[in-house]
C-alpha cells in the first residue's frame, strides 16, 4: 500500500478543517480526491507531505510506504518530498522559480538528494524532457519559465515532481490554469506516467469531470470529512451524496 490515511483530524488555531479522515491508495492506482471550495481537498495534500502551516493540530496517522509521516523531523520530510513524493502545482507559473533555468529545476530534487555531476543532470534533464513530452529539449532547457507556454511549464513541472521516481505523485488541480486543449495532453501525461513508471497518483480537483478522465476510483469531501467514496463509474452512474451529485451537474453543466 502506497499510501494509508487513518481517522487524519486537523485544526488550525482550534478550528477544525479534517475531521475522521481515512482512505487509502494502493501501489500504481489513481485515486480522485474532489469537493468543492473549502472542503478540505488540499490540506488533505500537504498533510501527507508534512506541510501543514503553524498552528496546526494533527491527530491520527498517515502512512507513505509504511513510514508514519506525522512522526518524522524536518530533515526526515525534506528527505521524503521528492524522493517518495512528488508535488505538481495548480499554477506552475508560480511553483516555478523565475529566475533559474527549466532544466535546472527539473533536476533539483536529483541533485540534492544523490548530488549528482553536471553531466549527469544534463543528461536527465534530457530524458525527463523526453518522457514529459517537452519537444525541442536542448532549447526547453535553457528557458526561463516566462519563456515557455503555459502547458510547456506545467509539463516542466511535472518533470521536476517525478524526477526522483517518487512512489506517489500528488498533483492539485493542475489544469485548472490551461486552456482546454492543453489540458487534455496533460491530462494524457498523467495517465501515461501513471502506466509506464507505476506511480500512485492522488489526484486533486473540484472538477469531476477533469477527475473521471484519469482516476479509477474517487473520494469525495466537504468541510473536511468524506462523504463518499467508490470506484469512479459506479460515483458517476450511482451519486448517494448531495454533495457528489452538485458536483456531477456542475460537470455536465447543469444547474446544481
Amino acid at each position: 500500500m502506497t499510501l494509508s490515511v487513518e481517522q487524519l483530524s486537523v485544526s488550525i488555531n482550534d478550528r477544525p478543517v479534517l475531521r475522521d479522515l481515512t482512505f487509502a491508495l494502493a501501489d500504481g492506482e489513481r485515486l480522485g480526491v474532489i469537493g468543492g471550495s473549502g472542503s478540505g481537498k488540499t490540506l488533505t495534500a500537504l498533510a501527507v507531505q508534512g506541510l501543514l502551516p503553524r498552528g496546526a493540530t494533527v491527530s491520527g496517522r498517515i502512512l507513505l510506504d509504511g513510514v508514519d509521516v506525522l512522526a518524522l523531523d524536518d530533515a526526515e520530510l525534506a528527505k521524503l518530498r521528492g524522493d517518495r513524493v512528488g508535488m505538481v502545482f495548480q499554477e506552475p507559473k508560480t511553483a516555478l522559480n523565475p529566475l533559474h533555468r527549466l532544466g535546472r529545476q527539473m533536476t533539483e530534487s536529483l541533485h540534492l538528494h544523490y548530488r549528482l555531476s553536471r553531466g549527469q543532470r544534463r543528461e536527465a534533464a534530457e530524458e525527463l524532457a523526453r518522457r514529459v513530452g517537452l519537444d525541442d529539449s536542448a532549447r526547453m532547457l535553457r528557458s526561463y519559465p516566462h519563456q515557455v507556454s503555459g502547458g510547456q511549464r506545467q509539463r516542466a513541472a511535472i518533470a521536476a515532481a517525478i524526477a526522483a521516481n517518487p512512489t506517489l505523485l500528488i498533483a492539485d488541480e493542475p489544469t485548472t490554469a490551461l486552456d482546454v486543449t492543453v489540458q487534455q495532453g496533460v491530462l494524457r501525461l498523467f495517465l501515461e506516467l501513471s502506466e509506464t513508471q507505476g506511480q500512485a497518483l492522488l489526484f486533486i480537483s473540484h472538477d469531476l469531470a477533469v477527475v473521471a478522465e484519469v482516476a479509477e476510483r474517487v473520494i469525495v469531501l466537504d468541510r473536511g470529512e468524506l462523504v463518499e467514496e467508490g470506484r469512479i463509474e459506479d460515483i458517476l452512474a450511482t451519486p448517494r451524496h448531495p454533495v457528489t451529485r452538485a458536483l456531477i451537474e456542475a460537470a455536465d453543466g447543469r444547474p446544481a
